[in-house]
């Protein structure tokens, strides 16, 4: 038995906005009940074509499927279409109090689903699309959209993705993300050298970055404090503020960074995900890797 936590319970026993729209603006639909799970997502925007005001699913598949097909509906109504495109599977993952890392690939499916809906009602993609299929006459000069994994139609490309956006280090880890691996098990060889094709990527950008001769040298707190005003007012405030939201600089205490959320990002529910996987990882990267973001107490 699943190690399934009470809000994904809740979501599989009373899924919310099940059903189809009759007049979508955009549909998604990716998966294939052949290997098990499909996923259809429905999308509905207001006049001003902006800002998502009505979400359905349906869904073939498990109770983590279900789960994650509700509580991604949940997260995209009310959103802006730029706003939905940022989830991740792992905001799925999250919002659900996390889900068995064996039943992860079934959020890695919401987040395709909402993705290939975008792409349709903007008119870059088709309504239905099978996860890691092959795309027809794309342009394809690095062969990543051949299929890796016959048994469940995985490409490498999907096999990519999913290691990099999950730090993925194992080909289990990649089963439980994407499914690939996990039929007769003839690809896992094949996986294994894409994972090690990954991890030289990105011991090379580590050492690269090392390496640079810009690489900056331990800051003062002036300078610290000063980069990070720096950064949140040219690289991340104008993002937040782009969907809404704000937030203020509190404190600065050592290599803590408190901020106050304001606008549409203040109560959201992703807003813990923004901060760590936004806010933080861009001052990470642009002040210094030590510091850590919290939002104040009220």
């Amino acid at each position: 038995m699943w190690d399934y936590t009470e809000k994904v319970m809740d979501h599989f026993l009373h899924p919310r906005n099940v059903g189809e729209l009759s007049d979508p603006d955009g549909v998604g639909e990716v998966g294939n009940i052949t290997c098990g799970d499909a996923l259809k997502v429905y999308l509905k925007l207001d006049e001003n074509k902006e800002r998502i005001v009505d979400v359905k699913f349906q869904t073939f598949g498990c109770a983590s499927a279900i789960a994650s097909a509700s509580a991604l509906t949940e997260l995209v109504k009310g959103r802006t279409l730029d706003e939905a495109a940022r989830i991740t599977n792992q905001d799925i993952a999250d919002y659900l109090g996390q889900l068995p890392e064996e039943k992860m690939h079934c959020s890695v499916m919401g987040m395709e689903a909402l993705q290939a809906a975008i792409a349709n009602l903007q008119g870059e993609g088709p309504a239905t699309t099978t996860v890691g299929a092959e795309h027809g006459e794309t342009y394809d000069p690095e062969g990543l959209d051949r299929t890796v994994c016959y048994c469940f139609s995985v490409t490498e490309r999907k096999i990519r993705d999913v290691i990099k956006a999950n730090n993925l280090d194992t080909v289990d880890q990649v089963t439980h993300y994407c499914k690939a691996g996990g039929g007769c098990g003839g690809c896992r060889e094949d996986i294994q050298s894409i994972l090690d094709d990954v991890k030289d990527e990105r011991e090379a950008a580590v050492a690269h970055k090392t390496a640079a001769p810009s690489a900056p040298g331990k800051l003062t707190n002036l300078q610290k404090i000063a980069k990070i005003q720096e950064a949140l007012d040219n690289d991340i405030r104008p993002g937040l503020q782009a969907d809404g939201g704000d937030l203020d600089l509190v404190d600065i205490d050592g290599d803590r960074v408190i901020v106050r959320l304001t606008g549409s990002c203040a109560g959201c529910p992703g807003a813990q995900v923004t901060l760590k996987r936004w806010v933080q990882a861009k001052l990470q990267e642009l002040v210094t890797p030590e510091l850590t973001v919290e939002e104040v107490q009220q």
